[in-house]
């Protein structure tokens, strides 16, 4: 039998190999300067990767070239020579934006690719009874008045990603939106086509998804494994293992909101009874705490489709303004009012119970509360910190912390905008090749 001849190496294939030695390079330079404490110069850099100063150069010069990079004043030098110019990443060229639609608040957020906020806005609405087209009729109005802020500071939009607190797949579907009254609404197609996004398409995730991936990227370098918990009207979870973001097999995992802690409880929106939300969410713990009336549930789940319409108002309802509810709650709970205090503790029992339940499953270390409960934490943690100790089989000997989340009310948002920066930083010869069409 004759042998198969050899295959040669072939000009075709040593191009394909140079270009992706060019972007492997690209990448390991700028995330080089992106990690790094000071900034670091071209000497600097060659000597941290390994490649030659001339290829360190040469890179350098494209990315400054494409806006990713800039030139700062040299650290002064103790030893003989003339001080090099330092790096760092860009304030001037690509920017994410990330915007978040919840239940009773929209918010966008500009971040260009140091992380810095350039923009920052959130409108409070209440958009329970608002169609979803409508509803993203709103996000387009964020849209515009980010875009025209990123035109006014020199900046260029890389990328938009939107957080939802729903189901959403991978193509932008959003297959439900229980406290939204959301049902396979596809965002892409209602709002992909705004003209600031320029065919740029825009991603959709689940918001404590995005929160999680803002808080693994903002939190401690040994912060690998953690439940974030986003306590808003629903309470959604994200889950990072091992520094990724688990998604589950069909990218739903984390709807903690709805995990029965009472099996025949109160109704849920969902359809279900005795769900978390019903006694952790933000409207169960005001109510409890007698600063606001308590939720309604439409009797008919969004299964059932029975009953009469809800009726839709023609222009969204406008809530109160961002935190004031909460912040009295805080006050109350700071004078050690009973009341308040009895409605905190009985969320963060009902929290601790479904949490414990994660933690027996997933072995997390570190529980991060989010949303309306990071300036609650003080009164919340010790409470879960209790259940997690009675209820998780592991605790004597691994003890988990229960924290507040750094990024605050803004963690959806700014995950949304870091997870469009991140992209640009981990593969900078896609941004090149278009920025220099």
């Amino acid at each position: 039998m004759a042998q198969p001849a050899a295959v040669p190496v072939g000009a075709a294939v040593t191009a394909v190999r140079q270009a992706s030695l060019r972007e492997h390079n690209l990448a390991l330079v700028l995330r080089q300067i992106a990690a790094a404490g000071r900034p670091p110069s071209r000497a600097d850099l060659a000597t941290a990767t390994g490649l030659t100063r001339a290829t360190v150069s040469a890179l350098v010069d494209d990315l400054i070239t494409g806006r990713l990079l800039t030139e700062v004043a040299p650290t002064p030098r103790s030893g003989a020579g003339r001080p090099a110019v330092g790096l760092t990443l860009a304030g001037h060229g690509p920017a994410g934006l990330g915007l978040e639609i919840n239940v009773d608040y929209l918010a966008a957020v500009l971040v260009d690719l140091a992380g810095t906020v350039r923009h920052r806005t959130v409108r409070r609405v209440d958009l329970r009874l608002v169609p979803p087209a409508e509803a993203l009729a709103l996000v387009g109005e964020l849209i515009t008045e980010a875009g025209a802020e990123a035109d006014r500071q020199d900046l260029a939009l890389a990328g938009t990603a939107l957080a939802v607190p729903g189901l959403v797949t991978a193509t932008g579907l959003v297959r439900l939106a229980p406290n939204l009254g959301w049902r396979d609404v596809d965002v892409p197609a209602l709002l992909g086509g705004h003209p600031v996004l320029g065919g740029r398409g825009l991603g959709v995730d689940n918001e404590a998804n995005l929160a999680a991936l803002g808080e693994l990227h903002a939190g401690p370098p040994d912060s690998a494994n953690f439940i974030y918990i986003s306590g808003e009207v629903g309470i959604g979870a994200g889950i990072v293992l091992h520094g990724t973001l688990f998604r589950g097999a069909r990218g739903w995992s984390g709807e903690l909101g709805h995990v029965p802690v009472h099996p025949e409880g109160r109704p849920c929106r969902c359809g279900g009874r005795g769900c978390l939300e019903q006694y952790a969410g933000q409207e169960a713990i005001l109510a409890a705490a007698r600063l606001t009336d308590p939720p309604t549930v439409d009797p008919a789940s969004p299964d059932e489709g029975t009953g009469p319409a809800p009726r839709r108002p023609a222009v969204p309802a406008p809530v109160p303004a961002p935190g004031v509810a909460i912040g009295r709650l805080v006050e109350a709970a700071t004078r050690e009012d009973p009341v308040a205090e009895r409605a905190l503790v009985e969320a963060a029992t009902a929290l601790g119970v479904a949490v414990a339940g994660v933690i027996n499953l997933l072995d997390v270390d570190t529980v991060v509360l989010g949303g309306v409960y990071a300036p609650l934490a003080r009164w919340l943690a010790p409470t879960v910190e209790a259940e997690i100790r009675r209820r998780v089989l592991t605790a004597a000997w691994s003890p988990v912390t229960v924290r507040a989340a750094l990024l605050g009310g803004d963690a959806a948002a700014l995950g949304a905008a870091g997870s469009v920066v991140r992209t640009v930083l981990e593969q900078p010869a896609r941004w090149l090749g278009r920025a220099g069409r």
